[in-house]
């Protein structure tokens, strides 16, 4: 363990117990207990002194030990519809993944988008970024890294060696599939763990709820532009590959395609699922005004889409699933973990007075809306290249309501573009794991990432202030 963990290991609980038994009050006897709850979760999730889900745990066991919720109320949180929405995508992804589809769908966008070097760019982040609003960026990554290490190597194995310009298209094509896999998840409400910890506190604390297809209304054209603008910003300035032809990568895609041979059974029977989970997200509302019975909710559709895939049989003789209860331990019970944690938090600076004590702070304030919007995203955006996103979304989400509160707009104008912010991480390997994974690979040094990243870090501050002043009003 090294040095930071165990310092954070031990400052946690030491931070714990000062503020709890401070003898002067911060907010009140409730808030500052919570406060200091906050302080040690946020330590270990900084330092990761022991697995970010396993501090999640920790309201769990401090807030009815100091009498500010009954075990009930934080366990329901752990259990919250949110959680399963999740669930579902999850499963619906482990389905994808255990059948290839993730590989052959990506791979057929490659061969549309075309061959030559700036569209292959462009279709191995089209590619990764649709991958990602339905699978975890870590996953759609990993699928994309070894179909483009196989384009590279063509040009490394070519007449005239590794050149600045098949340099350069190595490092857009890297790249390209780690910002995408970051920005496509914005796009959906399961594309990344952030817009979940979003909409699972709006519907418990406020109860607001945000449909699958009205979040795609602004997490949708963000993304694509975001993605567009980390298209233009590798290709066309910072590394552009002038002059350079390859005809081979056809033969890779094409190669690529003949391995995972014709379309099977389970793949199409997946794909029918999928195709039918998609069609009731989008058009949910549509079916519930013309059946109101029915009362449908995202979770439910999520919760359709695993049972179907975990209890139709492919083959009934032989008892074959598409999913099996064992597939289950590759699935990221952990993130579903931390949402409770988070939500147990939101929870407790919602019931001891904390957002109602930061709103009245705001709101006797003289701070201009447009400022206090701006340092929010930026500070979002640039603290997650440093930890979790889903975190930073838990502990800040609350206090960030009750500024919107304060400042006397509605939440969401506040909240959605800060949640954003928090899956824009471009500059550092270790802000989210597809950086990680690229830089991994070996054709990237640290500074080009961050010197590709701060461009487009101020880009989408820039896109989410218009955002909150311009479009976010007018969609909610």
């Amino acid at each position: 363990m090294d040095v930071s963990k165990q310092l954070g290991l031990v400052l946690g609980p030491i931070a714990f117990l000062i503020l709890v038994n401070l003898p002067i009050e911060l907010v009140s006897e409730k808030g500052d207990a919570v406060i200091s709850v906050a302080v040690w979760m946020l330590i270990w999730w900084i330092t990761e002194a022991v697995s970010i889900s396993v501090t999640a745990l920790l309201p769990l066991l401090l807030l009815p030990l100091l009498k500010i919720l009954p075990i009930a109320e934080v366990g329901a949180n752990y259990g919250s519809p949110i959680i399963f929405l999740f669930f579902g995508g999850f499963v619906m992804a482990l389905a994808l993944e255990k059948v290839n589809l993730h590989r052959r769908i990506a791979l057929n966008i490659i061969r549309l988008t075309g061959t030559t070097p700036n569209k292959v760019v462009l279709g191995f982040m089209i590619a990764t970024a649709s991958l990602s609003m339905w699978i975890s960026n870590t996953a759609s990554t990993v699928v994309m890294l070894p179909i483009a290490l196989s384009v590279i190597n063509l040009l490394i194995d070519d007449e005239d060696g590794f050149t600045k310009n098949d340099q350069n298209f190595a490092l857009s094509v890297m790249l390209g599939i780690a910002f995408s896999a970051n920005a496509g998840g914005i796009a959906t409400v399961i594309g990344t763990p952030p817009n979940s910890v979003l909409i699972g506190l709006l519907e418990n604390e406020y109860n607001t709820e945000i449909s699958f297809l009205r979040w795609m209304t602004i997490g949708l054209p963000f993304s694509i532009v975001m993605i567009g603008m980390c298209y233009v910003v590798l290709v066309k300035w910072m590394y552009p590959n002038r002059g350079l032809t390859f005809n081979a990568s056809k033969e890779v895609i094409h190669a690529e395609l003949e391995k995972l041979g014709p379309t099977s059974g389970k793949e199409k029977m997946v794909l029918t699922i999928f195709v039918i989970t998609v069609f009731l997200w989008i058009f949910r509302t549509l079916i519930n005004a013309l059946f109101p019975a029915l009362g449908l909710t995202d979770t439910m559709i999520s919760m359709f889409a695993a049972i179907a895939l975990f209890s139709i049989p492919y083959n009934i003789k032989k008892g074959d699933f598409i999913v099996e209860w064992r597939d289950t331990s590759r699935l990221a019970w952990g993130i579903l973990i931390l949402f409770g944690g988070g939500l147990a938090l939101a929870q407790g600076m919602s019931s001891s007075g904390i957002v109602d004590m930061v709103a009245n702070a705001i709101a006797q304030s003289e701070i201009s809306i447009l400022v206090t919007a701006t340092l929010l995203i930026g500070l979002m955006l640039f603290m997650t290249e440093l930890m979790s996103n889903v975190a930073l979304i838990a502990v800040l989400a609350p206090v960030v309501a009750g500024i919107a509160l304060g400042l006397g707009i509605p939440i969401l104008y506040l909240l959605i573009p800060v949640t954003i912010a928090s899956s824009c991480a471009f500059m550092l390997p270790m802000a989210t794991p597809p950086n990680a994974i690229v830089f991994a690979s070996g054709y990237i040094k640290i500074a080009q990432m961050a010197k590709v990243g701060i461009i487009l870090n101020l880009i989408a501050v820039g896109l989410l202030i218009l955002a909150f002043q311009f479009i976010i009003p007018l969609l909610f």
